[in-house]
């Protein structure tokens, strides 16, 4: 997406497959459910990964957003 804001960006992933990374190095794999002003994350069918290796598995996550580095669209999702 060209000259988009961060916000728009978002939005154009909401309801999509995303790669949330955490400072600590983890990465969730799930589709994005919601996010609110702060940049608190709710995500559905969640996988989590450490070192690319997968850890564990959630229904629902929830992520506080000081702890989120960068959320990207993942056009691979897991199977």
């Amino acid at each position: 997406m060209e000259n988009s804001t961060p916000s728009q960006y978002i939005s154009s992933i909401l309801r999509k497959n995303v790669v949330v990374k955490l400072y600590n190095g983890c990465d969730y794999k799930g589709i994005l459910a919601g996010l609110d002003e702060r940049m608190n994350l709710a995500m559905e069918d969640t996988v989590e990964y450490m070192d690319g290796k997968e850890v564990k598995t959630y229904g629902d996550a929830f992520i506080r957003g000081n702890n989120v580095y960068y959320i990207s669209h993942d056009r691979k999702p897991q199977e």
